[in-house]
């Protein structure tokens, strides 16, 4: 072989785009990568701290990082973003197409299904699904003109499979609250299933492999009643911890994963072994 199987893990040399880089998995995601020795395109909607983050990454890992405030939903940031990392880094090699997450008001986002606003249900829908899409076909079109393929990884839950059990949420709140996890949530990330296999198909002509996460719940100051409800549900016996999903992105980002397309790794503790 030309290589060794070490080496086929090795980032060197690329550039990643990681969006909702601030996010609960984001930063793990970022330092992985940058670990691995990517150069890193940390997109958030705080500038600022993005570009802190960033500084950070570039001092301990001595790989180039740069901050870039983008809201996912705006086809015109989305543009103005992928030129601008082309102009710092020159090229754009992986794409982790993950940010995503529920309604900035926490009442109606919990709310249940019967009174479910269609309101709160697009603006999930514009960040998970929607932006999925514009940053997706902003970065991919970009990948097609360099002509060298690229990784696409996309973020979706082990909610995207299978429904949540709204048993292990009774008895916790969440901002005063009664905590669950809605409809909105569980759809679209069903959707980034589906249209992960879509693009895996289109693209693969093109050398462009796309792929997706699943992860499982993550500890990430939730009640003790509900870590303990839901790792009453998991084979594992606990929530994951926040690092154990970066090993399957550095995979799916780099040559080790090289005939892999269209797939969907699950870290979920096994809950969909039950």
């Amino acid at each position: 072989m030309s290589e060794s199987f070490k080496e086929m893990f090795s980032l060197h040399g690329k550039t990643a785009i990681v969006t909702g880089a601030l996010g609960i998995l984001g930063k793990s995601f970022c330092s992985g990568l940058a670990e691995f020795g990517a150069n890193v395109a940390v997109l958030d909607l705080d500038k600022d701290k993005a570009e802190e983050f960033a500084k950070g990454l570039s001092e301990h890992y001595h790989i180039k990082a740069k901050g870039i405030r983008c809201d996912v939903s705006s086809p015109e940031e989305v543009q103005t973003m992928v030129k601008y990392v082309v102009e710092i880094f020159g090229k754009v090699d992986i794409l982790h197409n993950n940010a995503g997450g529920k309604s900035a008001d926490v009442e109606a986002c919990l709310a249940p299904f019967e009174d479910y606003s269609l309101e709160t249900w697009r603006a999930m829908m514009s960040v998970n699904i929607d932006g999925m899409f514009l940053v997706a076909q902003a970065v991919g079109k970009q990948m097609i003109e360099q002509g060298k393929g690229g990784a696409i990884i996309q973020t979706s839950s082990m909610y995207g499979l299978i429904a949540p059990d709204q048993r292990i949420y009774e008895g916790s709140e969440y901002l005063g609250c009664q905590m669950n996890s809605p409809a909105s949530y569980t759809t679209s990330k069903a959707a980034v299933i589906g249209f992960t296999k879509y693009l895996a198909a289109y693209w693969a002509d093109k050398g462009i492999r796309v792929n997706c996460l699943s992860p499982g719940g993550v500890e990430s100051g939730q009640t003790e009643l509900f870590k303990q409800k839901y790792s009453a549900r998991i084979p594992l016996g606990r929530m994951a911890q926040r690092d154990e999903m970066v090993g399957a992105l550095v995979y799916l980002a780099s040559d080790a994963s090289s005939y892999v397309t269209g797939e969907n790794i699950v870290i979920d503790g096994g809950v969909n072994a039950w």
